[in-house]
């Protein structure tokens, strides 16, 4: 029986890759890839103004086109098998939250002529902190009025999510808030615009998107009420009564490919496009996720991913980024926590100080010379703020024990470490609040590529690191949901056990921790513990960290450092 074949689209901070699988075997038949041709690798940046992180829609538009074309002229070329008319659906998966402003056809303000060079009328990349100030006054009006919106989402709303967005653009650009309709997720976005389902009263909004970033959650009846967002600012309850009281997952079909789109693409039209999600969590799905694995995507930043059947509730877990019934596979809850930096941190590094004009491959032979402690260095993972358990953007990076003869390949050996060290607090909470981990697997671009890393990051935590079976782990994962979409009847799956088990796996070798480096490192992670509390806990926080000595709190320095750079930039 002739294969049938499946799409997925993988929108990260750069570029858009598109992958065509096999969905009997999950054998990659072709893929492509677009790279944002907008601002700076992608991303449109403000000298004057740090925090800010845009994207421009059209490259979002112009990446399905050229992704898709190019995916499936490899697949013609590569895969006897291959034939246009056996793709049976389309996944999506994109940053987030990335909201986009929208006029009331759904359009968005960046794409119009009025607005096309104004970065306020653009996409809000994931990792746009302008809204900080906003995150803190959401957080401590939750804490007063709503303490249930804040236990979903780990105790603290951050300024990479949906409302602080938005109510960042009413405060600083109330022309693009006026002009704007509604703001659509990114995610919610794409498929609605392949299925011609823009209009605000069609389109789809995803459980994901909306359980994680926007407070949604079914036990106040989706997203927050008109008093609690009304005590914020009653230019926000124009938003609110644009969104639905329900939301979908990554099961269920956004719409059907439309005949403009199946033209331009050369796919069959009326394929369905299902319900988008975050890169992360179709990025788990596509590890094989399931109940005690967790799942980290190690790119730009990172998202660690766990679930739970939803008769297993995991109750609230302080700093993760939301706990939400069917967010990353269907009857499961999802589980998300992360880094807001790795590979950032690694690129600031390399493009930025340019240590000797040495790039990622000299500095990792040179730090994959040393032992662990070799170079007496301990930094921290905050450059672009911490996303978990601390939920704090307003944290920024440090390194210790430098001195005159600190040589490149020990700062980027130090770096490493300290993204480890992140990643196992983030493992322990888990742990702490009785959700075990019993198998990890990393995906992702640093994951395939980059063994040391690996390597310290088993030794680091003291746990088996297994890779993801692809390279292209948060494609194949929306390409897991077409097929799934799609349904057995047209070549696809019949839900997403068959479909993971048929499409998904890990690779043979397994980075096994040492023992005698795991005793180091267990040394520096209890150093790398009082930096982190000292300066990311306040004190009346204390309780989470009673290890702390006496005046051992810094937790104003680098907030204040932040303030006087913005106060001196005007």
């Amino acid at each position: 029986m002739a294969s049938a074949y499946a799409i997925g689209l993988d929108f990260g901070t750069d570029s858009v890759r598109a992958l065509v699988v096999d969905v009997a075997t999950g054998r990659e038949a072709g893929t492509g890839v677009f790279e944002y041709p907008s601002g700076e690798d992608g991303v449109l940046l403000d000298r004057d103004r740090p925090d800010l992180a845009r994207q421009h829609p059209g490259d979002y538009v112009l990446g399905v086109e050229r992704s898709i074309a190019a995916a499936m002229e490899e697949a013609a070329r590569e895969d006897d098998g291959f034939d246009v008319r056996r793709v049976t659906g389309i996944g999506v998966d994109t940053t987030g939250s990335t909201p986009i402003p929208v006029d009331k056809e759904g359009v968005p303000l960046g794409l119009s002529d009025r607005f096309r060079d104004n970065p306020d009328a653009q996409a809000w990349l994931w990792k746009d902190h302008t809204g900080h100030a906003e995150a803190r006054e959401i957080t401590d009006r939750a804490r007063a009025l709503r303490p249930e919106y804040l236990a979903k989402c780990g105790g603290t709303y951050s300024s990479e999510w949906f409302w602080s967005k938005i109510w960042h653009c009413l405060r600083t650009a109330p022309e693009v808030f006026e002009a704007a309709y509604t703001w659509v997720e990114h995610a919610d976005w794409v498929p609605a615009m392949l299925s011609g389902t823009e209009r605000p009263d069609r389109l789809k909004r995803s459980i994901c998107a909306a359980g994680h970033k926007a407070m949604f959650h079914t036990d106040w009846g989706g997203y927050p009420d008109e008093e609690f967002l009304g005590s914020l600012d009653e230019a926000l309850l124009r938003v609110r009564g644009t969104l639905p009281d329900r939301a979908f997952d990554v099961s269920q079909a956004a719409g059907a490919l439309t005949d403009e789109w199946a033209g331009r693409l050369g796919l069959p039209a009326g394929i369905p496009v299902a319900v988008g999600a975050f890169d992360a969590h179709l990025g788990a799905v596509g590890s094989g996720i399931a109940p005690g694995t967790l799942v980290k995507i190690i790119g730009t930043s990172t998202c660690d991913l766990m679930v739970a059947p939803l008769e297993e509730n995991p109750g609230d877990i302080p700093g993760l980024c939301g706990i939400v019934p069917e967010s990353v596979l269907p009857g499961h809850y999802g589980m998300e926590a992360g880094q807001s930096a790795v590979g950032d941190i690694f690129n600031w590094f390399v493009r930025r100080v340019r240590p000797d004009g040495q790039g990622h491959e000299a500095l990792t032979e040179e730090a994959g010379r040393l032992r662990p402690g070799e170079s007496g260095l301990l930094a921290l993972d905050w450059l672009n703020g911490n996303r978990t358990i601390l939920v704090d953007q307003r944290l920024t990076g440090l390194i210790v024990g430098l001195t005159l003869h600190s040589t490149p390949g020990e700062i980027y050996r130090a770096l490493i470490e300290a993204t480890a060290f992140g990643a196992r607090r983030i493992m322990e909470r888990f742990e702490e609040y009785g959700v075990p981990v019993e198998r990890i697997v990393n995906c992702g671009g640093i994951s395939d590529k980059n063994e040391l890393v690996m390597q310290i990051y088993a030794d680091a935590m003291g746990r088996p690191i297994m890779i993801s079976q692809s390279a292209r782990t948060c494609a194949l994962g929306a390409a897991v949901s077409a097929s799934v979409v799609a349904g057995k009847a047209a070549g696809g799956h019949d839900g997403f056990p068959a479909a993971i088990r048929a499409m998904t796996g890990v690779r043979a070798r397994v980075f096994e921790p040492d023992p005698e480096r795991c005793r180091t490192y267990d040394r520096l992670y209890a150093l790398y513990r009082r930096l982190h509390d000292a300066f990311g806990v306040e004190a009346a926080q204390g309780d989470d960290a009673p290890d702390r000595a006496p005046g051992d709190h810094l937790f104003d320095v680098m907030k204040t450092l932040l303030t006087l750079r913005d106060e001196v930039r005007g």
